[in-house]
């Protein structure tokens, strides 16, 4: 399963890396957890690349991909989010992320099976409920 994450290094919600740096080595291969940080939610993630993947590793030991900051909403949003938020596209999902950690659940099949917000935390119940990993 894929876990795509919106991020930012200056929110209220980017201690959420250390669950999901935490998932990301209980899981191994049958989880893979994608950063996609973004600026567009207060400017949360003003940094170049480099310093955005220097930060989640110093200060949360990420080694999971941490991408290429990209936009997530409007209309110079990242194709991804095109589709991940079109109901004709990915089956029924039309939100976008609201904030910074916003969360997509991907099966191994290619199917969005969750959309969650940045308010639920990675290793949740709601999310672990959907992992189904064993």
């Amino acid at each position: 399963k894929i876990l795509l994450v919106n991020t930012a290094s200056e929110c209220g919600y980017t201690p959420q890396y250390a669950q999901l740096e935490e998932m990301h080595k209980e899981f191994g291969s049958k989880l893979q957890i994608i950063a996609l940080p973004s600026n567009d939610f207060g400017a949360q993630e003003p940094g170049s690349n480099d310093e955005i993947a220097t930060f989640c590793k110093v200060n949360y030991g990420v080694t999971f991909p941490v991408m290429a900051k990209l936009n997530v909403t409007g209309n110079d949003k990242h194709a991804l989010f095109g589709w991940l938020a079109d109901p004709e596209k990915n089956g029924w999902n039309n939100q976008l992320p609201e904030w910074n950690f916003c969360k997509y659940l991907i099966s191994e099949d290619g199917v969005l099976i969750g959309f969650f917000s940045q308010h639920v935390q990675p290793a949740s119940d709601e999310i672990l409920g959907r992992l189904k990993i064993k």
